[in-house]
C-alpha cells in the first residue's frame, strides 16, 4: 500500500531548518545594512559634485559643494544640504593644506571646467571608499578599498 503525503516528523524538520536560515540571513542583513548605508552615501556626494560641475559648466558661473566635517553636512551651495551617516568617518586631503579632519570644506568649480582637486575619504571599519578629484580635467572618480 502506497502512503502520500509528510509525517509530523518530517514536516518539522524542514520548519525547523526554514526558521534556522531566515535567522541567519536576517543577522548577514542586519549587519550588511551599514556598509550599504555608507556606500549610497558616497556615490549621492559624488553625484553632488559631478551635479555642481556640470552646473558651473551650464550656467556660466562658479558652484561651490561645501562639505561641513563637523556638522557631517554636505550641498550644492544654496541647494539642499545632505547628511552623512553617524557611523562614517570623513576625511579630505588637500594637495596644499593636507589632512583635513574638522571645519568646511569648499570644493569650488569654475565654467571652464576647472576645480581644486584632492581626496576625500569615506570610511567605515576596515572598508573605504575614495572620491579623488582631478583639478585639470575635472574628472571625479570613485575607488573602493580597504581603510
Amino acid at each position: 500500500m502506497k502512503k502520500n503525503g509528510f509525517t509530523l516528523l518530517e514536516i518539522i524538520m524542514v520548519l525547523s531548518l526554514m526558521t534556522l536560515i531566515l535567522g541567519l540571513s536576517a543577522v548577514f542583513f542586519a549587519g550588511s545594512l551599514p556598509s550599504v548605508k555608507a556606500n549610497a552615501a558616497g556615490r549621492e556626494l559624488t553625484a553632488m559634485i559631478r551635479q555642481a560641475r556640470s552646473l558651473a559648466h551650464m550656467k556660466m558661473e562658479s558652484q561651490t559643494v561645501m562639505i561641513d566635517l563637523d556638522n557631517r553636512t554636505y550641498g550644492i551651495e544654496g541647494r539642499e544640504i545632505k547628511t552623512l551617516p553617524p557611523d562614517l568617518l570623513v576625511s579630505i586631503t588637500d594637495p596644499l593644506a593636507g589632512e583635513i579632519a574638522h571645519g568646511k570644506y569648499p570644493l569650488v568649480f569654475h565654467p571652464t571646467g576647472g576645480m581644486g582637486g584632492g581626496t576625500i575619504t569615506l570610511s567605515r571599519g576596515k572598508r573605504a571608499m575614495r572620491i579623488e578629484l582631478d583639478p585639470i580635467t575635472g574628472a571625479v572618480m570613485i575607488r573602493d578599498g580597504p581603510g
